[in-house]
């Protein structure tokens, strides 16, 4: 059996971190995640999907990610329930994270890093281009430019 989810989507709000009573963080989110098609007035529409993260993660997320930020999610599906002050069973789907990657670099005056993170606060290596580039520059920094890229580069 598989449960995995993977999801690209922006944040509707800043990110809530709470922490339970054995001092464990956990920080919720929306991401709104757009459909691939558009409905009958041509408009796009988007899925609201809630998101938890728990432990380190939870913390960075909460200090890096803001409103509005591009944000990939990975992880597992999970439906709970429980019981509402009217006695009402209440059903709640959402994804438990597994790794959240910050995918656009965010405003100027504000941390424009991508840490990276994954369960277990272990960071994750960033692309590392060899060759000219080198570093950790951003490979997509010529967005809409030609390319050049000789025949020794291509794997095939």
């Amino acid at each position: 059996m598989l449960n995995r989810v993977i999801l690209i989507g922006r944040l509707t709000k800043d990110p809530e971190l709470r922490y339970t009573p054995a001092g464990v963080a956990v920080t919720q989110f929306t991401l709104a995640v757009d459909r691939p098609f558009s409905n009958q007035q041509r408009e796009r529409e988007a899925d609201f999907i809630p998101v938890v993260v728990w432990r380190q993660q939870a913390e960075h997320v909460a200090n890096y990610l803001r409103k509005g930020r591009l944000a990939a999610v990975e992880g597992r599906m999970q439906v709970r329930n429980y019981d509402n002050n009217e006695g009402r069973r209440v059903y709640v789907t959402e994804v438990v994270a597994d790794n959240v990657r910050f995918l656009d670099r965010g405003d100027a005056g504000g941390n424009s890093e991508d840490p990276g993170f994954s369960q277990g606060g272990q960071q994750q290596q960033r692309y590392s281009g060899g060759g000219a580039r080198g570093g950790n520059q951003d490979p997509f920094v010529d967005d809409g430019k030609p390319i050049d890229i000789s025949d020794d580069d291509l794997p095939f």
